[in-house]
């Protein structure tokens, strides 16, 4: 990255994965607040910013592309135009700085003619990474070294997981982990109501259920159990569990998830054509 004292880490756009990412990494000294720039046009969530975290902030996104050796393209995707045509040509040609998109469903090579010359990664995270227990999918484009992969590694790791995938898997990270935290807790939800419609208060079904949720993803990733393997563990012969599996897989549960997965797939798919 930059040198001690220049602009590391811009970004564009100061909205909730901006923060999460630079909070994380305030918090971990990976990069010093006084090293990162935020550009964002709301004044007061500018001053909130610096307040917070003791970063600077600006409402010029060229300045920011022209200084910073590393930028987060963290904006709405329907805002990229718009963002795309103020900053052309903003940045040093003969030191472009390495821009790391988090815009869902805008490809690589939108991105690539937006920010001419400058290597490109795409990156996919989900709203976990708030607490920092997200994953984020990148897919390096055309320009990208390795040293600049690990860059991406580095900044995307302070919010969770990292996963390299070809940008071709992408719309389909974003169909699973990228939808799948709102999944989730959709279950969560059902499995508080299945516990109050069998008598528990709300408040403790609640608990039950999220701790539950929680527990096992941790149980999962921590013995690197197959889920079936646990699923088997759990259900004895003529019990309660198995006579809970038997009504979900009557109910269609796989099935449901699947199509869940594939059919925000093709909306992110049908996104990056518009």
């Amino acid at each position: 990255m930059a040198e001690s004292g220049a602009t590391q880490l811009g970004f564009i756009g100061g909205g909730v994965m901006a923060e999460a990412i630079l909070a994380r990494l305030c918090d971990r000294g990976t990069i010093a607040p006084a090293q990162m720039v935020v550009s964002d046009p709301i004044a007061d969530r500018r001053s909130l910013l610096t307040e917070r975290y003791g970063v600077q902030t600006t409402d010029d996104n060229r300045s920011l592309l022209a200084q910073a050796a590393v930028v987060v393209l963290a904006i709405k995707p329907q805002m990229f135009a718009p963002v795309a045509a103020q900053v052309a040509g903003s940045w040093n040609a003969a030191s472009p700085p390495l821009v790391l998109s988090i815009l869902a469903g805008t490809p690589l090579t939108k991105l690539e003619a937006a920010f001419a010359g400058c290597p490109v990664v795409r990156a996919m995270p989900n709203t976990p990474a708030t607490v920092g227990a997200g994953v984020t999918a990148i897919a390096p484009g055309s320009l990208v070294t390795a040293d600049q992969m690990e860059q991406a590694r580095q900044i995307f790791a302070a919010v969770g997981s990292v996963v390299e995938v070809p940008e071709s898997l992408m719309d389909a990270v974003t169909g699973l982990s990228g939808s799948g935290p709102a999944f989730v807790a959709l279950f969560v939800e059902a499995l508080t109501d299945g516990g109050v419609a069998a008598g528990l208060p709300r408040a403790t079904a609640s608990t039950l259920a999220l701790q539950t949720v929680l527990g096992t993803a941790q149980l999962l990733a921590d013995t690197e159990l197959h889920p079936a393997v646990l699923k088997d563990r759990v259900t004895s012969p003529g019990g309660t569990t198995i006579a809970g599996v038997a009504a979900l897989e009557r109910a269609g549960l796989r099935s449901a998830v699947i199509e869940a997965v594939q059919a925000a797939w093709q909306r992110s798919r049908s996104l990056g054509q518009d």
